[in-house]
C-alpha cells in the first residue's frame, strides 16, 4: 500500500533568490520574465560564467544573540526569515499549538562551506584554523536548522537534510511523515545553500557550467548556472489553514543509485518518485495540470526528464524549469521551486522556459516557452540530485 499523505496546508511561505527577497518579487520576475542570473564577479572562480547571486546578504547579519551563527548561509537565512510576514506566521502557530510543538527540517548542500574556505585561507604555520573559527555553529549541516528553531523560539524536533539537490523538497516529505505520526503539528520546512568556491569549481571540474545564463530544454543547452536560494515554508493540517489554503497534497521518493553524479538515462528513479507522490495524494496523472521539472540545463538530465516525464504524462501536460531565472540553487532549489509551484497555482500560471526559443526537437514532452495563463489546480514538482536521489512535490488546493 503507497503511504498516503493528507493534505498539509502552507500557510506562510517565503523564498529569497536571485529574482529578489520575497514572494511578491519572486511573482513579479516570472510574470515579467526578468531573471536573475548575471555573470561572476566572485573572486578565484571559473571564467565566463553566470551565477544567481543574491543581494543585501551584507545587511543580514543574526541578531546579536546569534552572532555566533554569523556565515553567509544564516544570511541568507535570515533575510528569508525577516519577508512575507514569515516569522509572525510561525509565531503565531506557536502561540496556537505550543513552540514544543513545531519542528524545523531545513536542507542544505554546503550549509556553512564557505565561511570553512575562509578559514582554511587562514590557517597559521602548522595548519591550525583561526581560533574565532565556530564549526558548529557555521558549517556543521546542522547549524542551519540550530539557527533557525533559535531565531524563531522553537522547541520543536529540528533536522538537517542533506540529500544533494533533493534536500530541500525531501524537507517536505519528512515533515508529512513527523505530522502524519503525531509528533509534531506543524513545521518549519526548506532549504538554504549559497554561492561557494567548492561548487562553482566542483562543477567547473565537472565540465558543467554553462558559458551563459542556463537554457534548460534548449536544443544547444550547455549546461548548469549555480545560484544561492532560501526557500521556506510553514506546513500545518489543512484543516487548521483556512480553507483554499494552497497545500502540499502529495510526496514520492526513490533512490535508483544509478551512478554518482550521472541520472540513469531512463530515468526510472524519477519516474518512481512522481508516481509515489501521485499515490500518497491518491491523484492520477490527469490531475496534474502543469509539471515543474527539475529541468538544470544539462544534456543528460534534460533528456532524462522527458523520458520519465513523458513515460508518465506524455505530452499532455505543460512542463517547464524555473532555473533560467534562479540558476540551479542545489539543496535549496526543491523548496524555491515548492514557493513557484503555489504561486502558479494562485495566478493559474504556467512560467515558459526563460531564453529557449524553441525546445529540443527530441524531446516528447509540451516543453512551454512562453508565459502561459491556464487553470493550474495541481503542479508536480521535481528535484535530482547526485548519488541517483529522486523527489516529487505535489502542490494544489485540497478538493481542488
Amino acid at each position: 500500500m503507497p503511504f498516503m499523505l493528507p493534505p498539509l496546508a502552507m500557510p506562510a511561505r517565503t523564498a529569497v533568490s536571485a529574482m529578489g527577497a520575497g514572494v511578491a518579487a519572486t511573482r513579479a520576475a516570472l510574470h515579467g520574465r526578468t531573471g536573475g542570473l548575471v555573470p561572476c564577479d566572485l573572486p578565484g572562480m571559473p571564467e565566463g560564467i553566470w551565477i544567481g547571486r543574491v543581494a543585501g546578504l551584507e545587511e543580514a547579519a543574526p541578531p546579536p544573540e546569534l552572532a555566533r551563527y554569523d556565515c553567509r548561509n544564516h544570511r541568507l537565512a535570515e533575510l528569508a526569515l525577516r519577508q512575507d510576514g514569515f516569522a509572525e506566521a510561525v509565531a503565531e502557530a506557536a502561540a496556537r499549538y505550543g513552540a514544543h510543538r513545531i519542528a524545523v527540517i531545513l536542507g542544505t548542500s554546503t550549509a556553512g562551506i564557505a565561511e570553512t574556505e575562509e578559514a582554511y585561507r587562514q590557517r597559521d604555520a602548522g595548519g591550525a584554523l583561526p581560533d574565532a573559527f565556530d564549526f558548529t555553529h557555521t558549517h556543521d549541516l546542522y547549524a542551519l536548522p540550530r539557527y533557525v528553531r533559535a531565531r524563531l523560539g522553537l522547541r520543536g524536533p529540528a533536522l538537517a537534510v542533506s540529500t544533494a539537490c533533493t534536500s530541500g523538497a525531501r524537507t517536505f516529505l519528512e515533515a508529512g511523515a513527523l505530522i502524519a505520526a503525531g509528533v509534531c503539528d506543524a513545521a518549519v520546512v526548506g532549504g538554504v545553500d549559497t554561492l561557494c568556491r567548492m561548487t562553482l569549481q566542483g562543477f567547473g571540474s565537472l565540465e558543467l557550467l554553462a558559458k551563459g545564463p542556463t537554457r534548460p530544454c534548449a536544443a544547444d543547452r550547455d549546461g548548469i548556472s549555480i545560484g544561492e536560494a532560501a526557500g521556506l515554508a510553514l506546513l500545518m493540517r489543512a484543516e487548521d489553514a483556512p480553507p483554499g489554503t494552497v497545500a502540499l497534497l502529495g510526496a514520492g521518493a526513490s533512490s535508483d543509485g544509478h551512478h554518482m553524479s550521472s541520472p540513469h538515462p531512463e530515468g526510472q528513479g524519477a519516474v518512481a518518485a512522481m508516481r509515489a507522490a501521485l499515490a500518497s495524494a491518491g491523484l492520477a496523472p490527469e490531475a496534474v495540470n502543469y509539471v515543474n521539472l527539475h529541468g538544470t540545463g544539462t544534456r543528460a538530465n534534460d533528456a532524462m526528464e522527458d523520458r520519465a516525464v513523458g513515460a508518465i504524462f506524455g505530452d499532455r501536460v505543460p512542463v517547464s524549469s524555473t532555473k533560467g531565472w534562479t540558476g540551479h540553487t542545489l539543496g535549496a532549489s526543491g523548496a524555491l521551486e515548492a514557493v513557484i509551484a503555489a504561486i502558479c497555482v494562485e495566478d493559474g500560471l504556467v512560467p515558459g522556459c526563460l531564453g529557449v526559443e524553441a525546445p529540443d526537437p527530441s524531446f516528447g514532452i509540451d516543453v512551454a516557452t512562453a508565459n502561459r495563463a491556464a487553470p493550474v489546480r495541481r503542479v508536480l514538482s521535481n528535484s535530482f540530485g547526485f548519488g541517483g536521489s529522486n523527489c516529487a512535490l505535489l502542490i494544489g488546493r485540497p478538493n481542488g
